[in-house]
C-alpha cells in the first residue's frame, strides 16, 4: 500500500509537466527507487595479499580515519562512536567531504543498536573496521596475564560485537587484538593467545555469519618485534590457508614519517621490502605523526603511490577527533557543534592529489604468496615466543561457536531518510559551513578523494557531468534523496 502510494505521488509530479524533461524523467525514475529501496555497498574479501571489492575483483585501498570520540577513556557501556545517528550524520557528511571510505572504531558496546549509525555510513560508502575488545576489566587480552583474561566471558563479549556487525555490508573487518604485543617481553606470553582469539572469532563467523567476514591483528610498529609478530600470525601450522588461527589481515600503526620526510628517511623502502612477500593483506591501522606539528600529511603521495601500492592496501589517518594528545581533524563540542582543524584542510589537500578511481581499479594479483610453515626458524629475536601450541578452547566456548550467543544483538541496515546536518560546523577560518548533508551513493559505489565516487558496474559514474547547463548528477542525487525521504514520510501516514 505504501509503495503504491508513493508512486501515485510520483505520477501526479509527471502530470504536473515533469515528464516535459528527459533528464528529470531520469531522476524521478530514480527516485522511485530511493522511496522503496536501502542501497548497501559491495563487501570487501580477501585474496591472498589483497583486500578485493566482491563483486569487480579489484584491489580495495582504504582511504580511512581512526574515529573514537573522546578515546579509550570516554568509553562506557551503553554508549559508542556509533550510537548517535545525529552526531554519525554530521561526521559521515565530513568524512564524505575529506574523501574517506573506511574508519577504525576501537572500543563499541555490542548491546546497544548501531542500525542507524551504521546504514548512515553504508549510505556513504564508507566502510567499518571494529575492534572487538574495550578497555574495561574482562573485555581484552590483558597483556600482564594474557592466561588470566582468556575465559568464555571474554571471547562471549568479542562474539557479541561479531554478531552486533556481521549484518552490515559495510562491516569490513574486525580486530582479534591491538598492540597487544608491544615489546620483547609480551612477545614471549602474549603470541598464543591472540592467536587463540583469532581462531575463535574465525570460527564464530565461519559457523554464524552469512559471509566470510575477515579477522585481522593490529600491531605497534616497534621494529624489534615487528616482523616476529607478523610471521608468528601469518604462519599456517596446517600447511595452507586453512588454520583458523592464523590472521586474515595483519595492520600495523606506523608513525615513521614525520613532517617533509621522503620515502628512505621514513623507512617506507623497509616495510615494502619486509612485507613484500606477505601472504595476508597489511596496510596501516594507524599513520599520522604529528611531531613537527601542524602536520603536512606528505605521506599521503607515498602510501599511494606506485613504489608502495604493490605491497600495502592503504591506512587510516590518527585520528578524526581532537584530544588531549593533539591527532586530531575535528574539534567536536559538547553542545554537538563542531570546528574543522588546519590538519583536516592539510590532509583533504593531500587526498585530493589521489585519483581515487584509478586507485580502486587495481587488478588483484593473480598468484598469492602461500604462507609460511609455523617453525621456530620464523622467529628472530631471543625471547619472542616460537611455540606454535596455542591454547586449548576454553571451557564453554565451543558452545557457542555451534549454537551462536544467548541474546544475539544482530542488526541490520535501514533506510536513511535523513541526509541534511542540522549541528553548526565551522571551517578552519570561522566560516560556518552551510548546508552540508550527506550524498548517499548508489549501491556500486564507495566514497573517495576529491569528492570522486568508484563506479563498480556498468552504471554511470556519479561525478558524471552534461555540458550546456546540465545538472551534476551527483548533486541532483543528493535533491533526490532529500525529496525521496519526504515521499517515505507522507506515504507512511497513508
Amino acid at each position: 500500500m505504501r509503495a503504491t502510494a508513493g508512486y501515485q505521488l510520483l505520477e501526479f509530479m509527471f502530470q504536473l509537466q515533469i515528464k516535459a524533461d528527459p533528464l528529470l524523467q531520469v531522476q524521478i525514475a530514480i527516485l522511485a527507487l530511493l522511496a522503496t529501496s536501502t542501497f548497501a555497498v559491495q563487501t570487501i574479501t580477501i585474496k591472498g595479499a589483497d583486500l578485493v571489492n566482491s563483486v569487480t575483483g579489484n584491489r580495495f585501498q582504504i582511504v580511512g580515519v581512526a574515529y573514537q570520540p573522546a578515546g579509550s577513556s570516554g568509553y562506557n557501556p551503553g554508549s559508542d562512536p556509533l550510537a548517535d545517528k545525529d552526531v554519525c550524520l554530521r561526521d559521515a557528511a565530513l568524512m564524505q567531504r575529506l574523501g574517506v571510505n573506511a574508519i577504525r572504531v576501537y572500543n563499541i558496546d555490542p548491546n546497544i543498536n548501531h542500525d542507524a549509525c551504521a546504514s548512515i555510513f553504508n549510505a556513504v560508502g564508507i566502510y567499518m573496521i571494529l575492534d572487538v575488545n574495550s578497555p574495561l576489566a574482562g573485555e581484552s587480552i590483558d597483556r600482564s596475564a594474557p592466561w588470566e583474561s582468556y575465559y568464555v566471558g571474554y571471547v562471549n563479549r568479542t562474539f557479541a560485537v561479531v554478531e552486533a556487525f556481521k549484518n552490515y555490508p559495510n562491516t569490513m573487518m574486525f580486530f582479534s587484538g591491538n598492540e597487544v604485543i608491544n615489546d620483547l617481553p609480551t612477545g614471549k606470553t602474549v603470541p598464543p593467545y591472540m592467536r587463540a582469539i583469532t581462531r575463535d572469532l574465525k570460527n564464530y563467523v565461519a559457523k554464524n555469519c552469512d559471509r566470510k567476514i575477515p579477522v585481522g591483528y593490529s600491531a605497534a610498529d616497534v621494529r624489534e618485534i615487528l616482523l616476529d609478530t607478523w610471521n608468528y600470525l601469518q604462519c599456517t601450522t596446517t600447511g595452507d590457508t586453512s588454520d583458523p588461527s592464523r590472521v586474515d589481515v595483519f595492520a600495523l600503526n606506523s608513525y615513521s614519517w614525520c613532517g617533509e620526510s621522503t620515502f628512505e628517511t621514513a623507512q617506507y623502502d623497509v616495510l615494502v621490502s619486509d612485507f613484500s612477500n606477505t601472504s595476508v593483506p597489511v596496510y596501516f591501522s594507524e599513520y599520522g605523526c604529528n611531531v613537527p606539528y601542524p602536520r603536512v600529511f606528505t605521506e599521503v603521495p607515498a602510501l599511494y603511490g606506485p613504489l608502495v601500492t604493490p605491497v600495502l592496501s592503504g591506512g587510516l589517518v590518527y585520528e578524526y577527533t581532537q584530544e588531549t594528545s593533539n591527532y586530531g581533524l575535528v574539534t567536536l563540542n559538547s553542545d554537538g557543534t563542531a570546528d574543522l582543524l588546519g590538519d583536516y584542510d592539510t590532509l583533504q589537500k593531500q587526498f585530493n592529489t589521489l585519483n581515487g578511481t584509478e586507485l580502486q581499479s587495481m587488478t588483484a594479483a593473480n598468484t598469492t604468496n602461500n604462507p609460511p610453515n609455523c617453525t621456530a626458524s620464523l622467529i628472530t629475536n631471543d625471547g619472542f615466543n616460537n611455540n606454535f601450541t596455542i591454547p586449548a578452547v576454553p571451557p564453554g566456548v565451543q558452545d557457542l561457536i555451534d549454537n551462536g550467543i544467548d541474546n544475539a544483538p544482530v542488526g541490520k541496515i535501514i533506510p536513511v531518510t535523513a541526509t541534511t546536518v542540522t549541528q553548526q560546523v565551522k571551517q578552519s577560518n570561522g566560516d560556518v559551513m552551510q548546508g552540508l548533508a550527506i550524498t548517499p551513493l548508489p549501491e556500486d559505489q564507495s566514497n573517495n578523494p576529491n569528492g570522486a565516487t568508484t563506479t563498480t558496474s556498468a552504471a554511470p559514474s556519479a561525478t558524471t557531468t552534461k555540458k550546456s547547463g546540465a545538472v551534476d548528477i551527483r548533486a541532483s542525487t543528493a535533491l533526490l534523496v532529500g525529496v525521496a525521504a519526504l515521499v517515505v514520510g507522507w506515504t507512511s501516514l497513508l
